[in-house]
């Protein structure tokens, strides 16, 4: 899939985003987990990509059906200002 750079950089800013879940991401772009994971090791220094894995890697919240909390609740504040934001302009 072809991104912008505006959409690459929301996908990596997604992505580091503790609550936003793949399939959000998914969602809004179209990217499945393993295009994230193979677009955060293209577009990341090596030490930077290991850092984000480890941080991923069994994290409950990135995964819509591991959590426990209901859908919404813990939206940012700050969602509706985010300029790139396809979900939030529905």
């Amino acid at each position: 899939m072809n991104l912008t750079f505006e959409e690459k950089d929301r996908v990596i800013e997604m992505a580091w985003e503790d609550r936003t879940t793949f399939e959000a991401i998914h969602l809004q772009f179209g990217l499945k987990e393993q295009e994230v994971i193979n677009l955060m090791r293209r577009e990341m220094k090596p030490s930077s990509f290991k850092m984000w894995r480890k941080r991923v890697q069994g994290r409950k919240t990135k995964h819509e059906k591991l959590r426990v909390f209901e859908k919404g609740r813990f939206k940012c504040s700050r969602q509706k200002q985010i300029t790139h934001n396809k979900i939030s302009k529905r």
